[in-house]
């Protein structure tokens, strides 16, 4: 018992003597600071796991926080509904536009009612969907849930449920395009 604690303590000292170069390593190639801290946080916990002798930590962990950042850019990345909106223009589809006339406080009566039909179309849209893209959408985008939170919830892959929600998005996209050139008058 002793030598694992010894040897574990030896693991700690040489990760808090090269953490600081490791931080800025990490942070220097990724572009959000939560995302360098949690890549630290997960390369630090897969040291105290490894089973084998680690000769050189400082390079074992450089080259797992590379290899973790290389799994994460891999990786497909959940984007919010606004994100499926958007085409090579940023003016193709005003979708800060449409999220703030759906979840905004309406300033005037005409907002209110502009509000209503949207809902009403969003809602009948979704309705036109298969109940496992309509969840998903649902959960994902109105209710807050992480597809990783659902993965676990509902014991889908979280491959499987991007790809319900990918579906329903150009689905919606599509329905809901004409709703908003019709309001624009294009």
């Amino acid at each position: 018992m002793k030598a694992g604690m010894a040897g574990e303590s030896l693991l700690i000292a040489a990760l808090n003597g090269c953490r600081a170069r490791l931080k800025a390593f990490i942070r220097g190639r990724t572009a959000v600071r939560e995302d360098a801290d949690d890549i630290l946080q997960e390369v630090s916990y897969q040291l105290m796991k490894v089973e084998q002798p680690v000769e050189n930590v400082a390079a074992w962990l450089f080259r797992a926080a590379r290899n973790e950042m290389t799994d994460r850019a891999r990786k497909k990345r959940e984007l919010p509904l606004a994100g499926w909106f958007g085409g090579e223009e940023e003016e193709d589809y005003p979708e800060d536009e449409l999220a703030e006339t759906l979840f905004g406080a309406p300033q005037t009566p005409e907002d209110e009612y502009l509000k209503q039909l949207l809902w009403e179309e969003l809602e009948a849209a979704l309705s036109e969907l298969p109940p496992a893209q309509r969840d998903v959408f649902i959960k994902t985008e109105l209710q807050g849930y992480t597809v990783k939170v659902l993965a676990a919830e509902s014991g889908d892959s979280e491959q499987a449920l991007l790809s319900r929600k990918h579906k329903a998005v150009l689905y919606l996209r599509t329905r809901l395009r004409n709703l908003y050139d019709d309001l624009a008058g294009n």
